[in-house]
C-alpha cells in the first residue's frame, strides 16, 4: 500500500512540475526572483521533449508500482498519463518537438511581458 501511495504521489508530483515548466512564467510576473528556478525548469522540460529523454521520475514510479504488486508501464510519463487524455494515441517525434516548441513559445511571450512591465512600458 505505501508503494503504491508514494507512486500516486509521484505522478502528482510529476504533473505539477509539468504545469509548472508550462505555466511557471506567470509566477515570475509576481515573484521575479522565481525566474530563475522557473528557467531550469523550463530548460529540462525542452530537453526532455526535444532530445526524446526519459525523466528520472518515470522509471521511480515505474519501480514504485512494481514494489507494490502493480504493473509497470514502458514509455513515458507523457505517453502514459497526458497523450491518452490531451493527444490522440501514439505520440510521435515531430509531436515532441511541438510540444517543446509550444513549451518554448508560451513562456517566450510571458517573460517577454514580464521583461517590458518591469522596464516600465
Amino acid at each position: 500500500m505505501l508503494y503504491r501511495l508514494l507512486a500516486d504521489l509521484l505522478v502528482a508530483l510529476h504533473f505539477g512540475f509539468i504545469l509548472y515548466a508550462v505555466f511557471g512564467g506567470l509566477l515570475a510576473v509576481r515573484w521575479p526572483r522565481l525566474a530563475w528556478v522557473h528557467g531550469a525548469a523550463l530548460v529540462w522540460a525542452a530537453s526532455v521533449e526535444i532530445f526524446g529523454l526519459t525523466c528520472p521520475l518515470t522509471p521511480l514510479e515505474v519501480a514504485l508500482r512494481l514494489e507494490a504488486g502493480l504493473e509497470g508501464y514502458s514509455g513515458g510519463f507523457i505517453e502514459r498519463y497526458l497523450v491518452p487524455v490531451v493527444y490522440p494515441p501514439g505520440l510521435t517525434r515531430s509531436s515532441q518537438w511541438l510540444l517543446a516548441c509550444g513549451l518554448i513559445l508560451v513562456n517566450v511571450v510571458v517573460y517577454g511581458w514580464v521583461w517590458h512591465r518591469r522596464r516600465g512600458g
